[in-house]
Protein backbone atom coordinates (compact mmCIF):
# COMPACT_ATOMS: atom_id res chain seq x y z
CA UNK A 1 0.00 0.00 0.00
CA UNK A 2 0.99 3.63 -1.22
CA UNK A 3 0.24 5.02 2.52
CA UNK A 4 1.11 8.61 2.00
CA UNK A 5 -1.62 8.87 -0.72
CA UNK A 6 -4.51 6.75 -0.29
CA UNK A 7 -8.13 8.23 0.50
CA UNK A 8 -9.63 6.48 3.67
CA UNK A 9 -12.65 6.67 5.40
CA UNK A 10 -13.15 6.88 9.36
CA UNK A 11 -16.35 6.64 10.47
CA UNK A 12 -17.91 8.64 13.42
CA UNK A 13 -15.01 10.76 12.83
CA UNK A 14 -15.71 13.13 15.52
CA UNK A 15 -15.76 10.14 18.58
CA UNK A 16 -12.18 10.38 20.70
CA UNK A 17 -10.06 7.84 19.35
CA UNK A 18 -11.46 8.98 15.80
CA UNK A 19 -10.51 12.74 16.01
CA UNK A 20 -6.84 11.24 17.08
CA UNK A 21 -6.85 9.60 13.92
CA UNK A 22 -7.83 11.64 11.31
CA UNK A 23 -5.32 14.57 12.38
CA UNK A 24 -2.45 11.53 12.20
CA UNK A 25 -4.09 10.61 8.94
CA UNK A 26 -3.69 14.07 7.27
CA UNK A 27 -0.36 14.51 8.61
CA UNK A 28 1.02 11.43 7.23
CA UNK A 29 -1.10 13.02 3.75
CA UNK A 30 -3.97 11.35 3.33
CA UNK A 31 -7.39 12.39 1.75
CA UNK A 32 -9.75 11.92 5.04
CA UNK A 33 -13.40 11.19 4.11
CA UNK A 34 -14.64 12.03 7.96
CA UNK A 35 -18.25 10.94 8.37
CA UNK A 36 -20.75 12.11 11.33
CA UNK A 37 -24.02 11.53 11.83
CA UNK A 38 -25.26 15.41 11.56
CA UNK A 39 -23.23 17.56 9.06
CA UNK A 40 -24.82 20.31 10.05
CA UNK A 41 -23.60 20.13 14.25
CA UNK A 42 -20.82 22.29 14.08
CA UNK A 43 -19.81 20.89 17.50
CA UNK A 44 -19.08 17.92 15.75
CA UNK A 45 -16.86 18.83 12.41
CA UNK A 46 -14.98 22.37 13.71
CA UNK A 47 -12.48 20.06 15.88
CA UNK A 48 -11.97 17.90 12.63
CA UNK A 49 -11.78 21.32 10.37
CA UNK A 50 -9.25 23.02 12.64
CA UNK A 51 -6.68 19.98 12.15
CA UNK A 52 -3.64 21.45 10.38
CA UNK A 53 -4.00 21.00 6.63
CA UNK A 54 -7.71 20.24 6.74
CA UNK A 55 -8.37 23.18 4.90
CA UNK A 56 -6.43 21.98 1.59
CA UNK A 57 -8.80 19.66 0.60
CA UNK A 58 -7.48 16.85 2.73
CA UNK A 59 -10.67 16.64 4.87
CA UNK A 60 -14.13 15.85 3.01
CA UNK A 61 -16.83 15.42 5.91
CA UNK A 62 -19.77 13.22 5.06
CA UNK A 63 -22.77 12.25 6.60
CA UNK A 64 -23.76 8.78 7.63
CA UNK A 65 -25.80 7.18 9.92
CA UNK A 66 -24.91 3.59 11.69
CA UNK A 67 -28.85 2.44 11.19
CA UNK A 68 -29.96 3.26 7.64
CA UNK A 69 -28.71 1.06 5.33
CA UNK A 70 -25.87 2.42 2.34
CA UNK A 71 -25.77 5.62 4.17
CA UNK A 72 -22.16 5.47 3.88
CA UNK A 73 -21.91 4.79 0.18
CA UNK A 74 -20.95 8.60 -0.65
CA UNK A 75 -18.54 8.57 1.93
CA UNK A 76 -16.61 5.25 0.94
CA UNK A 77 -16.41 6.04 -2.85
CA UNK A 78 -12.66 6.02 -3.68
CA UNK A 79 -11.31 4.58 -0.23
CA UNK A 80 -8.71 1.81 0.27
CA UNK A 81 -9.04 1.39 3.55
CA UNK A 82 -11.77 1.94 6.03
CA UNK A 83 -11.51 2.75 9.74
CA UNK A 84 -14.50 1.68 11.17
CA UNK A 85 -14.61 3.42 14.63
CA UNK A 86 -18.36 4.34 15.06
CA UNK A 87 -20.09 2.82 17.92
CA UNK A 88 -21.62 3.98 21.64
CA UNK A 89 -19.62 3.75 24.35
CA UNK A 90 -22.06 3.83 27.33
CA UNK A 91 -22.51 2.78 30.86
CA UNK A 92 -25.79 4.16 32.18
CA UNK A 93 -27.90 3.16 30.08
CA UNK A 94 -32.21 2.69 29.71
CA UNK A 95 -31.92 0.09 26.93
CA UNK A 96 -29.27 -2.11 26.20
CA UNK A 97 -30.55 -3.22 22.48
CA UNK A 98 -31.56 0.28 21.50
CA UNK A 99 -28.93 2.14 22.82
CA UNK A 100 -25.68 -0.40 22.29
CA UNK A 101 -26.65 -3.61 20.52
CA UNK A 102 -28.34 -2.28 17.40
CA UNK A 103 -25.52 0.53 16.62
CA UNK A 104 -22.63 -1.71 16.83
CA UNK A 105 -23.86 -4.57 15.51
CA UNK A 106 -26.33 -3.41 12.67
CA UNK A 107 -23.59 -0.52 12.10
CA UNK A 108 -20.57 -2.10 11.22
CA UNK A 109 -22.90 -4.83 9.17
CA UNK A 110 -23.98 -1.66 6.97
CA UNK A 111 -20.45 -0.50 6.81
CA UNK A 112 -19.09 -3.65 5.41
CA UNK A 113 -22.19 -4.20 3.29
CA UNK A 114 -21.27 -0.95 1.54
CA UNK A 115 -17.45 -2.28 1.21
CA UNK A 116 -18.81 -5.12 -0.26
CA UNK A 117 -19.99 -2.98 -3.14
CA UNK A 118 -16.77 -0.62 -3.24
CA UNK A 119 -14.24 -2.24 -5.40
CA UNK A 120 -11.47 0.26 -4.02
CA UNK A 121 -11.81 -0.84 -0.37
CA UNK A 122 -9.00 -2.98 0.22
CA UNK A 123 -9.02 -3.24 4.40
CA UNK A 124 -11.18 -2.40 6.83
CA UNK A 125 -9.71 -1.84 10.22
CA UNK A 126 -12.18 -1.95 13.22
CA UNK A 127 -12.23 -0.62 16.31
CA UNK A 128 -13.31 -3.22 18.76
CA UNK A 129 -12.11 -3.51 22.63
CA UNK A 130 -11.06 -5.88 25.28
CA UNK A 131 -14.34 -5.86 26.57
CA UNK A 132 -15.16 -8.32 23.25
CA UNK A 133 -12.39 -10.64 24.86
CA UNK A 134 -13.81 -10.27 28.78
CA UNK A 135 -16.32 -8.92 30.92
CA UNK A 136 -14.75 -9.01 34.84
CA UNK A 137 -11.17 -8.87 35.47
CA UNK A 138 -11.25 -12.09 37.89
CA UNK A 139 -11.67 -13.94 34.43
CA UNK A 140 -7.59 -12.96 33.54
CA UNK A 141 -6.80 -16.47 36.14
CA UNK A 142 -8.63 -18.63 33.58
CA UNK A 143 -6.11 -18.21 30.71
CA UNK A 144 -2.11 -18.38 30.30
CA UNK A 145 -0.10 -16.17 32.55
CA UNK A 146 -3.46 -15.24 34.11
CA UNK A 147 -3.94 -12.31 31.04
CA UNK A 148 -6.10 -12.55 27.98
CA UNK A 149 -4.77 -12.66 24.43
CA UNK A 150 -5.70 -12.15 21.24
CA UNK A 151 -7.41 -15.85 21.32
CA UNK A 152 -9.80 -15.00 23.68
CA UNK A 153 -13.46 -14.28 23.40
CA UNK A 154 -16.14 -13.20 26.00
CA UNK A 155 -18.43 -15.84 27.35
CA UNK A 156 -20.01 -13.96 29.70
CA UNK A 157 -21.56 -10.82 29.01
CA UNK A 158 -25.09 -10.06 27.72
CA UNK A 159 -28.24 -8.38 27.37
CA UNK A 160 -28.59 -8.23 31.09
CA UNK A 161 -24.99 -8.41 32.43
CA UNK A 162 -22.07 -5.77 31.24
CA UNK A 163 -23.90 -5.22 27.94
CA UNK A 164 -21.32 -2.93 26.28
CA UNK A 165 -18.96 -5.51 26.76
CA UNK A 166 -21.80 -7.74 24.92
CA UNK A 167 -22.26 -5.45 21.98
CA UNK A 168 -18.19 -5.05 21.60
CA UNK A 169 -18.36 -9.15 21.28
CA UNK A 170 -21.04 -9.30 18.70
CA UNK A 171 -20.34 -6.74 16.60
CA UNK A 172 -16.38 -8.19 16.07
CA UNK A 173 -17.76 -11.77 15.11
CA UNK A 174 -19.73 -10.66 13.07
CA UNK A 175 -17.44 -8.45 11.10
CA UNK A 176 -15.35 -11.52 11.50
CA UNK A 177 -18.13 -13.33 9.83
CA UNK A 178 -18.68 -11.11 6.89
CA UNK A 179 -14.89 -10.98 6.27
CA UNK A 180 -14.92 -14.55 5.47
CA UNK A 181 -17.56 -14.71 2.86
CA UNK A 182 -15.80 -12.71 0.79
CA UNK A 183 -12.09 -12.18 -1.09
CA UNK A 184 -11.59 -8.27 -1.71
CA UNK A 185 -10.79 -6.78 1.79
CA UNK A 186 -8.94 -7.96 4.06
CA UNK A 187 -9.86 -7.72 8.52
CA UNK A 188 -7.84 -6.07 11.09
CA UNK A 189 -9.14 -5.32 14.14
CA UNK A 190 -7.70 -3.13 17.43
CA UNK A 191 -8.93 -4.10 20.92
CA UNK A 192 -8.03 -1.25 23.55
CA UNK A 193 -8.48 -1.22 26.99
CA UNK A 194 -9.63 2.23 29.01
CA UNK A 195 -8.85 4.65 26.51
CA UNK A 196 -7.51 7.92 28.11
CA UNK A 197 -5.52 10.94 26.99
CA UNK A 198 -6.00 14.76 25.97
CA UNK A 199 -9.61 15.52 23.64
CA UNK A 200 -9.28 17.20 20.26
CA UNK A 201 -13.01 18.22 21.22
CA UNK A 202 -14.31 19.39 24.39
CA UNK A 203 -17.49 17.45 23.46
CA UNK A 204 -15.67 14.32 24.38
CA UNK A 205 -15.63 15.32 28.37
CA UNK A 206 -18.79 13.62 28.51
CA UNK A 207 -17.29 10.15 27.52
CA UNK A 208 -17.23 7.04 30.15
CA UNK A 209 -13.30 7.57 30.09
CA UNK A 210 -13.63 11.01 31.30
CA UNK A 211 -16.24 10.53 33.77
CA UNK A 212 -14.24 8.23 35.78
CA UNK A 213 -11.31 11.45 36.17
CA UNK A 214 -14.27 13.55 36.83
CA UNK A 215 -15.46 11.54 39.59
CA UNK A 216 -11.95 10.88 41.16
CA UNK A 217 -11.18 14.46 41.17
CA UNK A 218 -14.89 15.81 42.51
CA UNK A 219 -14.19 14.95 46.20
CA UNK A 220 -17.44 12.40 46.72
CA UNK A 221 -15.08 9.60 46.92
CA UNK A 222 -13.32 11.33 50.31
CA UNK A 223 -10.00 9.16 51.02
CA UNK A 224 -11.10 6.44 48.94
CA UNK A 225 -11.45 4.38 45.60
CA UNK A 226 -12.53 1.09 44.90
CA UNK A 227 -9.23 -1.19 43.63
CA UNK A 228 -10.82 -2.22 40.39
CA UNK A 229 -8.46 -3.94 37.86
CA UNK A 230 -8.69 -2.16 34.27
CA UNK A 231 -6.26 -1.91 31.73
CA UNK A 232 -5.47 1.82 30.31
CA UNK A 233 -3.91 2.98 27.11
CA UNK A 234 -3.31 6.71 25.87
CA UNK A 235 -6.02 7.68 22.79
CA UNK A 236 -2.88 8.77 20.96
CA UNK A 237 -1.26 5.37 21.24
CA UNK A 238 -4.65 3.94 20.61
CA UNK A 239 -4.51 6.26 16.88
CA UNK A 240 -1.15 5.37 16.52
CA UNK A 241 -1.71 1.17 16.40
CA UNK A 242 -4.90 2.38 14.07
CA UNK A 243 -2.69 3.47 11.41
CA UNK A 244 -0.63 1.08 11.76
CA UNK A 245 -3.27 -1.47 11.52
CA UNK A 246 -4.18 -0.05 8.19
CA UNK A 247 -1.13 0.10 6.38
CA UNK A 248 1.41 -1.94 7.44
CA UNK A 249 0.95 -4.95 4.94
CA UNK A 250 1.49 -7.91 6.77
CA UNK A 251 -0.82 -6.59 9.87
CA UNK A 252 -3.22 -9.19 10.64
CA UNK A 253 -6.05 -10.38 13.12
CA UNK A 254 -6.49 -8.72 16.44
CA UNK A 255 -4.52 -6.82 18.48
CA UNK A 256 -4.86 -5.78 21.91
CA UNK A 257 -4.02 -2.04 22.69
CA UNK A 258 -3.52 -1.75 26.60
CA UNK A 259 -0.70 0.00 27.50
CA UNK A 260 -0.29 -0.09 31.28
CA UNK A 261 -2.32 -3.24 33.47
CA UNK A 262 -3.62 -1.48 36.34
CA UNK A 263 -6.09 -0.88 38.73
CA UNK A 264 -8.42 2.37 40.33
CA UNK A 265 -6.15 2.82 43.17
CA UNK A 266 -2.97 3.30 41.10
CA UNK A 267 -4.64 5.62 38.54
CA UNK A 268 -5.77 7.69 41.31
CA UNK A 269 -2.51 7.74 43.72
CA UNK A 270 -0.76 8.79 40.45
CA UNK A 271 -3.25 11.82 39.94
CA UNK A 272 -2.82 12.47 43.79
CA UNK A 273 0.85 12.71 43.00
CA UNK A 274 0.86 15.25 40.29
CA UNK A 275 -2.10 17.25 41.16
CA UNK A 276 -3.52 16.35 44.77
CA UNK A 277 -1.98 19.81 45.64
CA UNK A 278 -5.22 21.01 44.44
CA UNK A 279 -7.78 18.69 44.10
CA UNK A 280 -9.08 16.05 46.99
CA UNK A 281 -8.06 13.01 45.24
CA UNK A 282 -8.54 9.92 46.66
CA UNK A 283 -5.40 7.23 47.98
CA UNK A 284 -6.47 4.49 49.99
CA UNK A 285 -8.79 1.66 49.04
CA UNK A 286 -12.14 1.37 50.17
CA UNK A 287 -13.03 -1.48 52.30
CA UNK A 288 -14.56 -4.22 50.42
CA UNK A 289 -17.44 -3.96 52.42
CA UNK A 290 -18.02 -0.53 52.43
CA UNK A 291 -18.38 -1.13 48.02
CA UNK A 292 -20.12 -3.86 48.66
CA UNK A 293 -23.11 -1.99 50.88
CA UNK A 294 -23.28 1.32 49.02
CA UNK A 295 -22.14 0.52 45.28
CA UNK A 296 -25.19 -0.36 43.84
CA UNK A 297 -26.50 2.75 45.61
CA UNK A 298 -23.82 4.88 44.21
CA UNK A 299 -24.00 4.14 40.79
CA UNK A 300 -25.90 2.57 38.51
CA UNK A 301 -24.87 -1.07 36.61
CA UNK A 302 -22.02 -0.92 40.09
CA UNK A 303 -24.19 -4.14 41.33
CA UNK A 304 -22.66 -6.69 43.34
CA UNK A 305 -21.74 -9.18 40.85
CA UNK A 306 -19.88 -6.43 39.25
CA UNK A 307 -18.36 -5.79 42.28
CA UNK A 308 -17.77 -9.39 43.61
CA UNK A 309 -15.86 -10.12 40.06
CA UNK A 310 -13.28 -6.80 39.75
CA UNK A 311 -12.89 -5.64 42.85
CA UNK A 312 -9.34 -6.28 43.98
CA UNK A 313 -8.91 -8.88 41.14
CA UNK A 314 -6.33 -7.89 38.91
CA UNK A 315 -6.18 -7.24 35.42
CA UNK A 316 -4.07 -8.48 33.03
CA UNK A 317 -3.63 -8.46 29.10
CA UNK A 318 -0.42 -9.22 26.75
CA UNK A 319 0.12 -6.70 24.81
CA UNK A 320 3.23 -8.91 23.02
CA UNK A 321 1.88 -9.04 19.49
CA UNK A 322 1.30 -5.39 18.84
CA UNK A 323 4.89 -4.64 19.83
CA UNK A 324 6.33 -7.34 18.10
CA UNK A 325 4.34 -7.21 14.52
CA UNK A 326 3.22 -3.13 14.68
CA UNK A 327 6.37 -1.96 16.54
CA UNK A 328 3.97 0.14 18.99
CA UNK A 329 5.89 2.28 21.96
CA UNK A 330 3.42 2.75 24.23
CA UNK A 331 3.46 5.99 26.37
CA UNK A 332 3.66 5.91 30.23
CA UNK A 333 0.68 6.04 32.23
CA UNK A 334 1.74 8.99 33.80
CA UNK A 335 2.19 11.05 30.81
CA UNK A 336 -1.85 9.86 29.64
CA UNK A 337 -2.71 10.79 33.25
CA UNK A 338 -1.57 14.08 33.30
CA UNK A 339 -2.29 15.22 29.83
CA UNK A 340 -5.95 14.35 30.37
CA UNK A 341 -6.47 15.40 33.88
CA UNK A 342 -4.59 18.38 32.37
CA UNK A 343 -6.93 18.76 29.66
CA UNK A 344 -9.80 18.61 31.73
CA UNK A 345 -8.70 21.80 33.77
CA UNK A 346 -7.79 23.44 31.18
CA UNK A 347 -11.51 23.11 29.36
CA UNK A 348 -12.79 24.14 32.83
CA UNK A 349 -14.70 20.56 32.96
CA UNK A 350 -12.93 19.82 36.32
Amino acid sequence: MNNNKETVLVTGANGYVASWLVKKLIEKGHTVHASVRNINDSSKTDHLKSVPKANTNKLKIFEADLLINDSFNKAMQGCSVVFHTASPFKLDIKNAQKELIDPALKGTENVIRTANKVSSVKRIVLTSSVAAMYSDASECQQYENNEINESVWNKTASLSYQPYSYSKRLSEERAWELQSLQKNWDLVVVNPSLVLGPFLNCKDATSESFKILKEISSGKLKRWIPKFGIGLVDVRDVAEAHYLAGFYKKAKGRYIASAHNTNLLEISKELHSIFGNKYKIPTKAAPKLLIWLLGPLLKKGLDRKYISNNLNHIFKASNKKIKKELGIKFRPMRDTLRDTFQSLIDDKII
